[in-house]
């Protein structure tokens, strides 16, 4: 019997959802009272990119809808294979984000030890982990379907039923992520489980480089046959409009909804909404039990490799040779220079990065698509005959570079003063003092950025072949753009510390880090633009001296005042810390 005046819960997962909903509106309404400057700066640089976005997809929807005589054609299997794409990195980041929202997330083991149904915490998971890992995907796509509609002149209801349809579609990629890390927890253990998932990845991956491989042509071919080299490039994306793929029911539905056709577009809405509540139906009340077991297994295993022979036998000699220093700790003694407390400092940093497998899983996943992007310019290079296209490819990959650095900095550099948490006074009190602390931090994170980023731009510049004065130019851009979003992220780390967590993606998404995002995305659009304007490849265009040496000088100027700035008041703010 319920207590006097207590009312019992009958909706726990209303009760998670109110809470939770009310703890982010709290959050939201904090930092607008924190700082009303920086709130304006990130709802203007929001509503930019939707309306830049929207423009640029505008135009280039309607340059190839204008194509002669295949324009509606390509622009219909432009759609079928976004939204294919889009499925797949939905279906995978939805099996990332799940897996560590349902077994490796604090709340949900402090949930599973309350009176609250497994039903109900799996419920909420599902519902939070298709949020984190959908939000995006729809802010993507909004510019391009709004560019789409006016393009095409839709009605003004095609973009109601279009907003149905999406939210209708990102559900699917949710449940199948939710299973798939179920399962995969459940199993992941057993090595034939493990086999069979290293062979599926290596198929996959081996599939789809035989069927994506590049074309041989000859001149002939792409001079006078236009129509031929097309058709092979719409064969191999036929694929995309496999009629039993829920991006193909997204994008017929859009595009008969636009065509007027609109019983044809609600028959594909009702398939899709059939599927979603068929299959959530099914997830939402039988998945409680394995999710469950699942939870069990995961927090009972040990280690994926225990069943390996070799796995055992590198413990065992791991064993054998405790004391001995280890390879990172003998490639840090070498550093003769650096002082031995900070060496110490340095050997932390890097083993808390190691042991953590979700931070260092995704740096890796993100310089390997960009490693992947760099070696496929030797085509770019063997089609580009003019110099103006050689260096406007160059200067997009260095933006992609920068970008993708800025990314890492803000991802993994900014939280790592707020990561030492409640033991930040024990570092305090050591010889070495906070600011050693910080400067050791800064450039620890400094060189090995600049050792990823400066050879992946030396490999782009080589598949490009360019001379060896515009690799030096690029590769000095790239060195003095590390130390500057470095420096940025870690002054900014300590500005606006957040000692309550110690997860680095809730870190990352306060005030600071959206501060740290917003300011490293516009330093490298206006880095990106100094250096185009001042670089010798425009000799061409009529640029004096003068006006490139004041471009280039600015970029130094923009670069040491962003990099220098906000390290002088991090400083200071250590100076008159207190723990």
């Amino acid at each position: 019997m319920a207590e006097a005046g207590v009312r019992p819960v009958r909706w726990p997962l209303w009760l998670l959802l109110r809470v939770n909903s009310l703890t982010a509106l709290r959050r939201l309404r904090d930092m607008v009272r924190q700082s009303r400057l920086l709130t304006l700066v990130i709802v203007g640089f929001v509503l930019g990119y939707l309306g830049l976005a929207f423009e640029l997809f505008a135009v280039g929807v309607r340059f190839v809808h204008r194509f002669p005589g295949l324009g509606d054609l390509l622009v219909e299997r432009l759609l079928y294979l976004l939204f294919c794409f889009l499925f797949l990195l939905l279906l995978l980041s939805n099996l990332v984000i799940s897996y560590g929202n349902l077994f490796r997330n604090r709340e949900t083991a402090a949930l599973l030890t309350l009176p609250v149904p497994t039903q109900t915490i799996f419920r909420w998971k599902f519902i939070e982990s298709t949020l984190l890992a959908s939000w995006g995907f729809v802010f993507l796509i909004s510019p391009l379907l709004a560019a789409y509609g006016m393009v095409r002149g839709a009605p003004w209801h095609f973009y109601g039923f279009t907003v149905l349809m999406v939210g209708t579609f990102i559900i699917l990629p949710g449940l199948a992520g939710a299973y798939c890390a179920v399962v995969l927890a459940r199993h992941l253990g057993r090595r034939s489980v493990q086999v069979l998932v290293l062979a599926i990845v290596l198929g996959l991956v081996g599939l789809g480089a035989w069927w994506f491989r590049p074309m041989a042509g000859t001149d002939d071919l792409t001079e006078t046959r236009t129509l031929a080299v097309l058709d092979q490039i719409l064969y191999r994306t036929l694929f995309a409009e496999y009629p039993l793929l829920p991006s193909y029911w997204l994008s017929a539905g859009v595009q008969q909804w636009a065509e007027g056709a609109l019983l044809l577009a609600g028959y594909y809405g009702l398939v899709l909404l059939s599927y979603v509540l068929f299959f959530s139906t099914l997830a939402l009340t039988k998945l409680g039990r394995p999710f469950y077991e699942a939870a069990s297994a995961v927090q009972s295993r040990g280690s994926l490799w225990a069943g390996w022979s070799w796995w055992q036998a590198l413990r065992r000699r791991r064993s054998a040779r405790l004391g001995v220093p280890s390879l990172v700790e003998r490639l840090v003694a070498r550093l003769g220079w650096v002082h031995p407390q900070q060496r110490a400092l340095a050997l932390k940093d890097l083993r808390t990065f190691w042991r953590d497998t979700s931070q260092w899983a995704q740096s890796v996943v993100l310089f390997g698509l960009l490693a992947v992007y760099i070696l496929n310019l030797r085509h770019f290079a063997q089609q580009l005959g003019n110099p103006y296209w050689t260096d406007l490819v160059a200067t997009l990959n260095l933006s992609a570079c920068a970008l993708n650095l800025a990314t890492l900095t803000t991802r993994f550099v900014y939280p790592q003063f707020s990561l030492e948490g409640r033991r930040l006074w024990i570092v305090g009190l050591a010889p070495l003092g906070l600011e050693r602390v910080v400067k050791t931090k800064y450039w620890l994170a400094a060189s090995l950025s600049l050792i990823i980023t400066l050879g992946l731009v030396l490999l782009s510049c080589h598949m490009l072949q360019l001379p060896w004065q515009r690799t030096l130019q690029f590769a000095t851009a790239m060195t003095v753009m590390t130390f500057t979003l470095t420096a940025l992220a870690v002054s900014l780390g300590v500005l606006y510390p957040n000692w309550k967590e110690d997860n680095p993606s809730k870190i990352v998404s306060g005030f600071g880090g959206a501060l740290c995002l917003v300011l490293s995305f516009l330093y490298i659009v206006a880095a990106v633009a100094l250096l185009s304007l001042g670089t010798p490849a425009t000799e061409s265009g009529g640029f004096p001296v003068g006006w490139r040496l004041g471009c280039l000088g600015g970029f130094l100027v923009l670069s040491a005042g962003l990099g220098l700035g906000p390290m002088r008041a991090a400083l200071r703010r250590l100076r008159s810390l207190e723990i």
